[in-house]
């Protein structure tokens, strides 16, 4: 499971909401049977996050949705539906995101 890649959000009880989630664990630590996971939830028109950098837009399949990295939270690998895209590109969003989660920069 490749760092940056979106995944099918499978639990009934969120994926209405959260349809996607982002790994952002590292692949050096690929070992593991668990993921680090931020809930990716479509941008509705007209409502753009309040603190951008802690909330970046990005694409999935031409849509945007925003990366909810407050909630960012570990689940089992087993648990992850299908890959649906690889969000790489948008690693310095990503990254800044957490960092300012993390550390407040």
């Amino acid at each position: 499971m490749q760092q940056f890649v979106a995944y099918r959000n499978r639990n009934p009880v969120t994926k209405g909401v959260y349809p996607f989630l982002l790994n952002v664990q590292s692949d050096l630590i690929a070992e593991m049977e668990t993921r680090v996971m931020i809930p990716l939830l479509p941008l509705r028109r007209g409502r753009s996050p309040t603190i951008s950098a802690l909330t970046p837009v990005l694409a999935v399949n031409g849509t945007e949705h925003v990366l909810m990295t407050p909630l960012m939270a570990g689940m089992s690998a087993a648990d992850l539906g299908t890959a649906v895209t690889d969000l790489a590109t948008e690693r310095s969003a990503i990254m800044a995101s957490l960092d300012l989660l993390i550390s407040g920069i």
